[in-house]
């Protein structure tokens, strides 16, 4: 039920989108007869684009359903930004106008015509999408360093590895993969965690990427959590291929690892939407575990349980891609305050937010390049805001 609002309010605010960028067409080419119709069509397509990816894929059809995939979220990252480019450009206009309302002084530099205002929007959008499509390849490296009074120079420092949304489906493939899993090696991690939606489509054909995860084999280990996209792709199949991968995936629970430090994951809550989600009070799972060791908590949405606070030292998440295509990320941000990078939480605890390893839907990032996070955990006193956990 759930999932079947989602996908109609989706499919409702897309098809508005959609007519907004057809009458700002329509009132600058005065579109007409045939070319009008097919303008029409394609929309329309375009509209139900997503829907028809997952049918293809569904009935075996992996080509075709790679080709919709590529053309249809393409499109829909394009018409995003055209949308914003052409809402800008009639603020613009709106203000102009208001400005000659009240001092009676015409802004004739402002006054754009329909025709001037509607390719200027499509050149702003193609020269944003260029470089949305290259950024989106350009795979940094973030350095975190963490001092903590809860590790020993015996024991540490330990070189925590992560990635997050990947959404290795129909256009995140090897290709794409093999540069994310490059930056991870180059790290030399000690413990290697994917912070859910590592999978966004059908296992079959992916099982090719496992041996590429394999090769990487952490002295300390590989934990994993479930994100909303597993679920949507189908928890089964997803939940093999990261294992297959090497990953340990929590679900609900935590352990001491090598008795270094402690690490706990939980299921993302898209899973209740589904009745799989393996769930229980993140205070009763962190509560169990030494307190007087470092404690790592895996969590695929940046939202923060009052009650664990205090209860772990660095919660990891992703899930907001940082907006992943700008100023989508205004948006975002009203839903996850805490969108990307390193955040002091009460209690003494962290909250580091990746902005994403790959891409979901759109092939573009365009100001939220995607990252692999390296995160050192040293030895040593808590330094500005970085606080061990009280015991």
């Amino acid at each position: 039920m759930r999932f079947l609002l989602f996908i109609s309010t989706f499919l409702t605010l897309y098809s508005a989108l959609h007519f907004y960028a057809f009458l700002k067409a329509r009132k600058a080419m005065s579109l007409a007869g045939c070319t009008g119709v097919l303008l029409v069509i394609f929309m329309l397509v375009m509209i139900f684009s997503p829907v028809i990816v997952r049918l293809l894929e569904n009935f075996g059809f992996e080509r075709s359903g790679r080709v919709m995939a590529y053309i249809g979220y393409s499109w829909m990252g394009l018409l995003f930004l055209f949308i914003c480019a052409s809402l800008f450009l009639d603020g613009i206009s709106l203000i102009a106008y208001l400005a000659r309302m009240v001092t009676d002084k015409p802004l004739s530099i402002f006054a754009f015509s329909s025709k001037f205002a509607f390719f200027a929007a499509v050149a702003a959008t193609a020269l944003a999408g260029v470089y949305g499509s290259y950024e989106a390849w350009q795979i940094r490296t973030e350095h975190v360093t963490i001092p903590t009074a809860k590790l020993t120079d015996s024991e540490g420092p330990i070189r925590v590895v992560q990635i997050s949304d990947v959404h290795l489906g129909l256009i995140v493939r090897q290709a794409r993969l093999g540069r994310i899993l490059q930056k991870v090696k180059e790290a030399s991690p000690d413990v290697f965690v994917s912070t859910g939606d590592l999978v966004d489509g059908q296992g079959d054909h992916l099982t090719q990427v496992v041996e590429m995860f394999r090769e990487i084999d952490p002295r300390l280990g590989k934990f994993a959590v479930t994100g909303n996209h597993e679920f949507y792709a189908g928890i089964g199949l997803s939940l093999d291929l990261t294992k297959q991968a090497g990953f340990t995936v929590l679900r609900g629970e935590g352990m001491s690892v090598s008795g270094v430090f402690n690490v706990a994951g939980v299921d993302d809550p898209a899973g209740r939407g589904f009745d799989v989600v393996k769930e229980g009070p993140e205070k009763t799972i962190l509560s169990g575990l030494p307190k007087d060791k470092f404690t790592l908590l895996l969590k695929h949405r940046p939202v923060v349980d009052e009650n664990s606070l205090g209860l772990f030292d660095l919660q990891l998440s992703g899930h907001a891609h940082k907006g992943q295509i700008f100023p989508f990320t205004i948006i975002v941000r009203l839903f996850f305050p805490m969108i990307a990078g390193l955040y002091d939480l009460p209690s003494g605890s962290l909250l580091y937010v990746s902005r994403g390893s790959g891409t979901w839907g759109p092939p573009i990032r365009f100001l939220s390049p995607p990252e692999v996070t390296v995160i050192d955990i040293v030895p040593g006193k808590t330094e500005q805001g970085v606080k061990p956990n009280p015991s």
